[in-house]
């Protein structure tokens, strides 16, 4: 067996503090994360042309779900988490190679920060701090194809929830970040196979612990804590 070496170009920052609450494919929900690179790549020759682009493609680590071994068939959440399906038919973390791969709007690019480029993206479905092995330009004319065929995995607009947010507790959240989590909640951030209106969960997103509930299709939050 061939052994391949490849370093982290750069890390993800956004509100996302723990695997709970993630969307589960990116592109559903309008957080803002940053890409902020290490020392050696932060040259700004590198990344002339990308303002040109609306989105990119971003490779990355499943860093918090690495395993020494691997297995050819998988749980997907979103089929109830008891019917097994083989790896490469799913997106799971669970990988030989634990390698990610996510399309994001490309929102700016920051040249004047200390740390700049940075890239400011939308729709990231990736943990705080997650290392980045490389970034393309997401191409329309080939990348997307609208005639595919997308197996058992649940469309973009199923498993969409109303969500309730009391205005005492909304008011705790800051403005900045109001959408973006209105977004994640809205995705239906419980496991598949727990459905009880009376189970409070709890998620944590951008220093905040959010707790909520959800009967049929409305999400109830219930209890903002700050971390």
């Amino acid at each position: 067996m061939e052994f391949y070496s490849i370093k982290a170009i750069a890390h993800i920052e956004n509100d996302f503090t723990e695997k709970f609450g993630i969307p589960r494919q990116s592109g559903l929900a309008e957080v803002v994360s940053r890409i902020v690179f290490e020392p050696e790549y932060r040259v700004k020759e590198a990344f002339r042309g990308l303002e040109e682009y609306s989105h990119i493609w971003i490779l990355w680590q499943f860093s918090k779900s690495m395993r020494e071994e691997w297995s050819p068939t998988v749980r997907p959440p979103r089929l109830g988490g008891n019917t097994r399906m083989g790896v490469f038919a799913t997106r799971s973390p669970f990988r030989p190679n634990s390698i990610g791969m996510s399309s994001v709007k490309l929102i700016k690019i920051d040249f004047d920060v200390p740390e700049g480029p940075v890239l400011y993206v939308s729709g990231a479905d990736i943990l705080n701090g997650t290392p980045v092995f490389d970034i393309k330009p997401y191409l329309s004319y080939t990348d997307s194809h609208p005639d595919a065929c997308d197996g058992f995995a649940l469309s973009d607009k199923e498993g969409v929830l109303e969500v309730s947010f009391p205005a005492p507790l909304l008011k705790l959240i800051p403005k900045s970040k109001r959408d973006g989590l209105i977004s994640v909640l809205s995705q239906d951030p419980r496991p598949q196979y727990q459905n009880s209106p009376d189970k409070i969960y709890s998620m944590q997103f951008g220093g905040f612990d959010i707790s909520f509930s959800v009967s049929n299709t409305i999400l109830t939050v219930t209890d903002i804590k700050i971390l």
